[in-house]
């Protein structure tokens, strides 16, 4: 099982970012997938989620209405379209498979808002 996340970097605030989770080794359509961030200090949060079919989405407070999670069920692949960055959301931005008891984590992405 292998999640690899890309997509992050240094962006200044009011920028935009795509990260994407490659994800191999599991049956990935039957998983719910979720991204998560931690930044220094703080506890991981959950930024959004989207399940298996039918792909229903959800997201923390923080970021709704800037973000937007999508998945590609052909390619093995989750997305995190993340709008109007601001600097307090710099953090490692990690992405989860979950189905009933299994779980599973890549091992993230830094995102670094800053002008």
């Amino acid at each position: 099982v292998q999640l690899v996340e890309s997509g992050g970097g240094l962006v200044q605030p009011g920028g935009s970012l795509r990260l994407s989770c490659a994800a191999s080794g599991f049956t990935f359509s039957t998983y719910h997938m979720r991204w998560f961030r931690q930044a220094p200090g703080k506890e991981r949060e959950r930024v959004a989620t989207i399940s298996s079919v039918p792909g229903l989405t959800s997201y923390a407070d923080s970021m709704k209405g800037r973000v937007t999670i999508s998945r590609d069920n052909a390619k093995n692949t989750v997305y995190l379209q993340m709008n109007n960055l601001k600097p307090e959301d710099t953090a490692l931005y990690f992405c989860n498979a979950l189905r009933q008891s299994d779980s599973y984590w890549g091992q993230g992405t830094q995102v670094t808002v800053s002008s």
